[in-house]
């Protein structure tokens, strides 16, 4: 496993980290979640990644119970507040007050004394960057986080968060989660990109297969037990679609030639870009996570030649 620091930080992160999102607490149980924790951790991942609203907070549980005898200076542990978790008009949002209640609710499921990376999981019209700003520096100096950052805010948003924190002379934000892979990656390439480097945020992308669809298991229908085929996740079906899996299926042809599977290829991939400090993967077995964190090795044989026939396959298709 390689390392890579987050942003300008001094804080080192696995290149690619487990996420909780879809799998634990729906796809994964109690027990199988720990037990991939405890592997990824054995293979090098520091990095995991969770949100308050992950399986209505189920997934912070099952992560917290699974961490415990781990120790805890080794880890990287995440989570994010924004979207609905209490009720009442104040249960969602980047209030001062929301963000207090969700980080305390959050450190309660985890059983943590903090969290070390902390997102505000999407942009808030109603609530001023400025209170967003002074809200996480609370968090900051009450030692709850230990660092800060968005998730798919735009740009500009990411700026004006910046520009406040300057202003005020606070702790601006350290990183942005955004969806990044070969389908989804104008956004961060042509927008994200040239932000982060301005301002040493460091990226922490997720989806780098497409919800699925870049590891090759669509290639020939909709498998019985994939998550394509799950009632709660049937918007993915529309994304399943002839031109993708077109696409999908010259890639698998090149991972052959390369060695590896589709699923590392699409990793790979996105991990050749240096302002990419993790890439969040998803597992629902040990077999999936031995291959997700086996494109760490073909990382390095991504050469110019391969990456441009990449481009050729892909072509002007991705959003």
């Amino acid at each position: 496993m390689h390392y890579r620091r987050l942003g300008r930080t001094g804080l080192k992160i696995s290149e690619i980290s487990l996420g909780a999102w879809v799998t634990f607490g729906s796809q994964v149980d109690e027990k199988a979640a720990a037990e991939l924790i405890h592997a990824a951790y054995e293979q090098g991942v520091n990095y995991f990644d969770n949100a308050d609203m992950y399986a209505a907070g189920q997934a912070e549980v099952i992560m917290g119970k699974a961490i415990r005898d781990l120790p805890r200076e080794a880890l990287v542990i995440s989570s994010k507040v924004f979207w609905p978790t209490m009720p009442g008009p104040n249960g969602r949002g980047l209030s001062r007050k929301h963000i207090t209640e969700s980080i305390n609710a959050s450190l309660r499921r985890l059983d943590l004394d903090y969290v070390d990376l902390y997102f505000c999981h999407r942009y808030d019209p109603d609530t001023p960057v400025e209170e967003v700003v002074w809200a996480m520096n609370d968090l900051l100096r009450q030692g709850k986080i230990l660092y800060w950052g968005t998730s798919e805010w735009e740009p500009h948003q990411i700026m004006e968060a910046v520009g406040a924190a300057r202003a005020l002379n606070l702790v601006g934000p350290a990183m942005e989660q955004p969806q990044y892979n070969m389908f989804h990656r104008k956004r961060v390439e042509n927008f994200l990109t040239p932000v982060c480097r301005e301002h040493g945020i460091g990226l922490t992308t997720y989806s780098p297969l497409y919800y699925g669809i870049l590891s090759g298991k669509y290639n020939d229908g909709i498998p019985s037990g994939s998550r394509a085929s799950m009632d709660s996740m049937a918007w993915m079906r529309d994304r399943i679609t002839p031109e993708r899996i077109g696409i999908v299926r010259q890639l698998t042809d090149l991972a052959d030639e390369l060695g590896a599977t589709t699923a590392q290829l699409a990793i790979a991939w996105v991990l050749r870009r240096k302002e990419v400090s993790s890439v969040i993967t998803g597992a629902s077995s040990q077999e999936q996570l031995d291959e997700n964190l086996g494109a760490a090795d073909l990382e390095g044989r991504l050469t110019d030649d391969v990456l441009e026939r990449i481009e050729q396959i892909i072509g002007n298709f991705p959003e």
